[in-house]
């Protein structure tokens, strides 16, 4: 993400002084298709090469170079999750570096509890399940990295976090009926988080907005930085960003969180359906 948003102020200085891609790069003795992969932030920056193109786009304000230049050093800087290489699919990677970066995440799920707000047991039995007989060291850790995400929610400055539960999802008893019971109660537990609106979206409904299934809106701090809509399929992910594809989610979401239930009376939902355990 931190590449991203410096490939997109790049590309704003370098437009605003009319220069092509291709006389940025051979500035910096690079090609035209190099400018463009670190302008859309698909490459790893050098600091040398940022500074020069600053020089040239004739920012030479330490000022505002400083804060670009410290952008190079931090997208630099490995995540946590890299660490978790050997577990994690190359595909889903990406995804955590979003949700970190994250102001707002909206997420509507139609067969699981969201993974931030997962219990350790209930991520077992979902990761578990899902592994096809891999070992149980890659297992734990995986339920590692889940529990991990979880983090932000309670850091200093936490992403304000917005979720639509099919109540599919709550009546299928991943784990048994104890595991169920206890990921309910936790949902109930936390529905008071300032940062959190939990909802549920019932049966009683019938059919709804979300007839593609379960998804995820990511929106960020930085101006520059577009919503990302996350699809999620068996081998693979897709993530949107066109303007167009956005605000279709956008009206879906809007019209969900109007159809479910309030956030005032999602607790008492809850209560009903984990006393049926």
């Amino acid at each position: 993400m931190r590449r991203i948003l410096l490939g997109s102020q790049l590309r704003r200085l370098r437009e605003e002084k009319g220069i092509s891609r291709e006389t940025a790069g051979y500035h910096i003795r690079a090609s035209e298709s190099k400018i463009s992969r670190m302008e859309l932030g698909r490459v790893s920056f050098k600091e040398r090469d940022v500074a020069d193109l600053l020089t040239f786009y004739q920012v030479t304000d330490e000022a505002e170079r400083a804060p670009l230049l410290a952008l190079v050093r931090e997208a630099n800087t490995a995540g946590w999750w890299q660490n978790f290489n050997d577990v994690l699919p190359t595909w889903f990677q990406p995804y955590v570096g979003l949700e970190e970066s994250a102001q707002l995440i909206r997420t509507y799920e139609l067969q699981f509890i969201p993974g931030l707000l997962q219990t350790e047991d209930y991520a077992r039995a979902i990761i578990t399940q899902g592994s096809g007989g891999a070992p149980v060291e890659v297992i734990e850790r995986r339920v590692s990295v889940r529990i991990n995400r979880q983090k932000l929610l309670y850091r200093k400055s936490p992403p304000r976090l917005w979720v639509v539960i099919d109540e599919a999802a709550l009546r299928r008893p991943i784990g048994g009926p104890k595991v169920m019971r206890a990921q309910i109660e936790h949902l109930i537990n936390i529905a008071p988080l300032q940062n959190l609106t939990l909802q549920v979206m019932p049966f009683a409904f019938g059919g709804h907005a979300a007839e593609g299934g379960a998804f995820t809106i990511l929106r960020f701090p930085e101006m520059d930085l577009p919503d990302v809509v996350y699809l999620e399929q068996l081998t693979g992910s897709t993530y949107l960003d066109k303007r167009e594809d956005v605000d279709r989610y956008m009206e879906v979401y809007n019209r969900l969180s109007v159809d479910s239930t309030t956030p005032a009376s999602t607790p008492d939902v809850l209560r009903r359906i984990v006393n049926e355990y």
